[in-house]
């Protein structure tokens, strides 16, 4: 049964060729996948660069080519791009795959002789270089949540489910299928496994395309070689694979079907790969017997191979810089030049007209389809369900960061309601249930400061799940702060006021604590919602925690206790409306102290503060407002909230293409 749902054929592999030792039985699906042919048409990419230094020419701009004039055709079959570092191989590639930023690009691609469709980066299968996969769940449990979130409601659970049991042996996984991926703090399966569970989360909607870049990265060499023997059984089953590739073994080059040679953005080869060695005999270089291709290759498009001859002819190995730059420079030209005027480039270039002349013939693709919009195959809440579920159970499975932030509240309560223990009502008890209840707003806005890595961890893998279309940012958003607040808030913000709060001896009231209990609480929610909205811009934790630490320095300043308010100046005074401890602790002042005494005359509140022996007032700086203590916090935590989405939405349309 073949059902498909747009440019998605919902079908399974046929089995894996034995020689690799996996195996797959007969499939509930159709083991033929939609074939598909991707063409590229005068491929440019150009980026620009801020040049100088401070105030020298900061704002002056230079203009860098990564990619020059790029023509030729990925038919179904394994088609590999391979040059030196920094070539543009993996720009190519996501080129090619819809997932560059169009500012700077022109050219086009073309999938079966037509623009790419709207969502074409959801349809499509990319696997990153570095694998991009939840360590703490199974492999299984991976499998089953891109089933969940990248095929259609119209496909049955029951579907779902076998669909990922069938990868599962497909691709050799059956016994490691309920074995943990791993994390550095988590021993797990194999790096060769690893890498085939990655491809297995892009082949669930078995897509008619598929990019990957440089598969073979951190592999050894027998398990890159089994990688690629799986990629290319998928390959001769009409499936179009485009990867990147820097240095492949011999076993690994003679799999390939067509080879796309790049040296500094330009094309210097694209055919078949059977014809690689002929071409560059004909143009006058000769790989000698028993040489990888792939090696000579790039010691050719490096300016090796020359430097080499040079060095031969001056009878040293030394070669001046200048000569061996030059060498190289001259080498690139001539390839570039040598493979426009070739056979090969002659036929790429009318293969390419007969694909546009077909291209005119079909119908246009709409301005509102050329908009690159993500589309999804699951509503809102579907989403919202299993990244949730995905989410906690994460928590659940790697219990270091909750126990250590459950244990951290709980020690310090129990310092703090050591050094303040049992206060008194006299002049020492105002002063000890001031510094106790400061020391209490500091210490749940440091503390939050561990929400700092919550987006910063996980970025790669939610940039390739955002744009693979697997949920929305605001999914991804409210399950990781659900998460967040409930398991790293809101139990230790309860645990701490539990302790502390009767080891202080504050007032013995019902209603007191809980107001207490949820003042601390709502100050740990928006200095935790700061911490978020900060380190959503950033990609260093670290630098986080810098700029973290410095926002709550300054509100510390401002809370009221260290400095008096009133006499601040004024273009410093509205600093104080920014600090979330001043609300914290001004509401926790309210909640403790009205309606105690402490002494016979009169209320302490009411003493006249004038008197300079006085001590029984508020500490210098403290003006009690007369709102319930609870009200103070909701306004900063609603603005804080807003503020964290906001800059996560914006930082989501930043790192990736702005028109997603």
């Amino acid at each position: 049964m073949v059902e498909k749902v747009g440019h998605i054929n919902v079908a399974m592999l046929d089995d894996i060729s034995p020689k690799n030792g996996l195996k797959g039985p007969t499939s509930t699906f159709s083991s033929t996948p939609c074939s598909a042919t991707v063409s590229f048409h005068n491929i440019q990419y150009k980026v620009q660069l801020k040049s100088g230094f401070f105030c020298v020419g900061k704002n002056s701009r230079v203009t860098r080519e990564i990619l020059v004039d790029l023509n030729g055709v990925m038919r179904p079959g394994l088609n590999a791009i391979l040059g030196p570092t920094g070539s543009g191989k993996s720009s190519f590639l996501d080129i090619l795959a819809a997932r560059k930023d169009p500012a700077g690009l022109s050219g086009e691609v073309l999938i079966d002789g037509v623009p790419q469709p709207p969502n074409f980066k959801c349809l499509s299968g990319y696997v990153v270089q570095d694998d991009v996969v939840m360590g703490t769940l199974t492999v299984r449990e991976n499998l089953r949540f891109s089933a969940a979130l990248r095929l259609p409601s119209s496909v049955s659970r029951a579907e779902k489910e076998a669909r990922v049991c069938q990868l599962i042996r497909e691709l050799g996984l059956t016994k490691v299928a309920d074995s943990k991926v791993g994390t550095q703090m988590i021993r797990g399966i194999s790096g060769g496994e690893r890498k085939r569970t990655n491809i297995g989360m892009e082949l669930i909607m078995d897509p008619s395309v598929l990019f990957l870049d440089e598969p073979t990265t951190g592999l050894d060499a027998s398990t890159a070689n089994s990688v690629l023997l799986l990629l290319k059984r998928m390959a001769n089953q009409g499936r179009t694979i485009v990867m990147s590739i820097h240095q492949p073994r011999f076993s690994i080059y003679k799999l390939f079907d067509t080879l796309t040679l790049l040296v500094g953005g330009k094309m210097v080869y694209h055919g078949p790969s059977i014809d690689t060695l002929d071409y560059f005999t004909n143009i006058g270089y000769t790989c000698e017997p028993h040489n990888n291709p792939a090696d000579f290759f790039l010691d050719v498009i490096n300016g090796d191979y020359h430097a080499s001859t040079l060095a031969t002819m001056q009878g040293t190995e030394e070669v001046a810089v200048e000569d061996l730059r030059s060498c190289r420079q001259s080498v690139e030209d001539r390839l570039v030049e040598d493979y426009q005027t070739s056979s090969c480039s002659a036929a790429t270039r009318a293969e390419l007209e007969r694909i546009v002349q077909g291209k005119h013939r079909k119908a246009p693709c709409t301005a509102a389809a050329a908009a690159r919009t993500v589309t999804y195959n699951s509503s809102f809440c579907h989403q919202l369900h299993w990244v949730l579920k995905r989410t906690f159970r994460n928590l659940l499975l790697n219990p270091q960061t909750s126990v250590a932030q459950v244990g951290v509240s709980l020690f310090l309560a129990l310092i703090v309601g050591a050094i303040f223990f049992g206060v008194k009502n006299d002049q020492s008890g105002i002063q000890n249930r001031m510094g106790a209840l400061f020391f209490i707003t500091t210490n749940q806005c440091f503390s939050s400061v561990s929400a700092a890595e919550l987006f910063i961890s996980e970025r790669k893998l939610f940039m390739h799940e955002y744009i693979s279309g697997y949920y929305r940012v605001s999914v991804y958003f409210l399950s990781k702060v659900l998460s967040d607040i409930f398991v790293l808030r809101t139990i230790p913000a309860a645990i701490f006021s539990v302790v502390s709060y009767f080891m202080i001896g504050l007032q013995v009231s019902v209603e007191a604590f809980f107001i207490f209990m949820l003042t601390v609480t709502l100050v740990s929610y928006t200095a935790t919602s700061m911490t978020m909205a900060i380190s959503a811009d950033q990609s260093v934790v670290a630098l986080a925690n810098l700029f973290i630490t410095i926002s709550f320095v300054f509100m510390m300043i401002f809370s009221g206790l260290l400095v008096n308010l009133p006499s601040i100046m004024d273009w410093l005074a509205w600093l104080k409306y920014f600090s979330i401890p001043r609300y914290g602790l001004a509401a926790l002042q309210i909640n403790e102290f009205v309606g105690l005494r402490f002494c016979d005359t009169q209320d302490i509140w009411t003493t006249n503060s004038s008197s300079p022996g006085n001590h029984s007032s508020p500490p210098a700086g403290q003006v009690l407002p007369t709102e319930r203590p609870f009200l103070l916090l909701w306004k900063p935590c609603a603005r804080s909230v807003d503020l964290i989405y906001f800059v996560s939405r914006f930082r989501c349309r930043t790192i990736t293409n702005p028109l997603v």
